[in-house]
């Protein structure tokens, strides 16, 4: 799998987490730098990000990707729609939380988050059929 990172730098003691959660063996890790300009225009910031990951249309349809989200809210919703027009489908993400009583602070790995199965169970709510089929994230424990 190919971890797209728009957030802060991974370590080797997370990925080694997202490899145990997700059973799949981490091939590479895309750092791409998520800074914005906020007196420019938002989404064609976002489209240039995702420019530099440097996919072809076919590899954006095609290759086990994991999403790390840049922590800027406006920034990660615009890039989610960049990412499911190219992909086709909505990215599973990564998500961290603070490891409790950490000092100095750290981060590990809470869950990966399958979004294009909550868009799913999402959709099904939407005719009433009700329940949360596929919803479950991939978390520790």
């Amino acid at each position: 799998m190919i971890v797209i990172n728009f957030a802060h730098p991974l370590t080797e003691e997370q990925l080694h987490q997202i490899e145990t959660l997700t059973g799949q063996q981490v091939e590479r890790v895309i750092v791409i730098d998520a800074q914005i300009d906020p007196q420019e225009l938002l989404a064609p910031q976002v489209v240039r990000m995702v420019d530099r990951v440097g996919f072809s249309g076919e590899e954006w349809q095609t290759l086990p990707l994991l999403i790390a989200l840049p922590s800027l809210n406006y920034s990660a919703g615009v890039l989610l729609a960049e990412l499911h027009g190219r992909m086709g489908y909505f990215p599973s993400i990564l998500r961290l939380r603070p490891v409790a009583g950490a000092i100095p602070p750290r981060f590990e790995v809470a869950e990966v988050i399958h979004l294009q199965a909550v868009r799913d169970a999402a959709r099904a709510r939407r005719g009433g059929i009700g329940g949360f089929p596929g919803m479950e994230s991939t978390a520790p424990g």
